[in-house]
């Protein structure tokens, strides 16, 4: 089978670190940032500050003329319509409920995508591989990244139920500190599978350069 050409096959050394750097940026960093504001000063400085995080990145991003992160223009744009929200009902409840509503559509927008040509992960993995046209078409990655929307599909729908149960029964401070334990704890399970199935593909395609 003919190979087909990259003009650099990346390392899985170097996806993952390009993987783990994009969620720092667009998960990690403005988790902790609310976290620690919302324990020493407000919830109205928190949500400020993380959604401050969110623009300057993306706005470091054009500014150098880098490739924007599709990871953080969704937490971005999440951040705004949840901060729109706690600050027009002057609560917290309806900020922490939101994502659960989000969340579900969120969910089921990615399985919707799993009917067209493109699912929702095939649209973000240029974030994490330089997908060209001609990799993308690959029978093998095609069905990797149907089954990795349904993957993530599966674990958004299950984040939601998560926050929403943590929400109806434990305190704010609680709360969010669960919340961000829990959620860590799924999501990395969920990029160490995707990891582990994208390297089987690639390898076997030959798309990640030799160890």
């Amino acid at each position: 089978m003919a190979q087909v050409h990259l003009p650099q096959r990346p390392s899985l050394k170097r996806i993952i670190g390009h993987l783990s750097l994009n969620l720092v940026n667009a998960v990690i960093v403005p988790a902790i940032l609310f976290y620690v504001c919302l324990m020493t000063l407000n919830v109205s400085v928190a949500l400020a500050v993380a959604l401050a995080w969110c623009y300057g990145g993306i706005a470091w991003r054009a500014i150098t003329k880098r490739r924007t992160s599709g990871l953080l223009v969704l937490t971005g744009v999440a951040m705004t319509v949840r901060t729109a929200v706690a600050y027009g009902t002057g609560g917290t409840f309806f900020y922490f409920l939101q994502p659960v509503l989000s969340d579900t559509i969120l969910a089921g927008v990615f399985f919707l995508s799993l009917l067209t040509a493109r699912p929702v992960v095939a649209r973000l993995a240029g974030d994490f591989y330089p997908m060209s046209a001609e990799v993308a078409k690959l029978p093998r990655i095609k069905t990797l990244l149907w089954r990795l929307t349904a993957l993530w599909a599966t674990v958004i729908l299950a984040k939601a139920a998560v926050v929403f149960w943590l929400l109806q029964s434990q305190s704010l401070g609680t709360f969010v500190l669960l919340k961000s334990v829990s959620l860590a704890a799924m999501t990395a399970l969920a990029v160490t599978a995707t990891v582990w199935a994208a390297a089987r593909v690639a390898r076997s395609e030959g798309l990640l350069q030799a160890a």
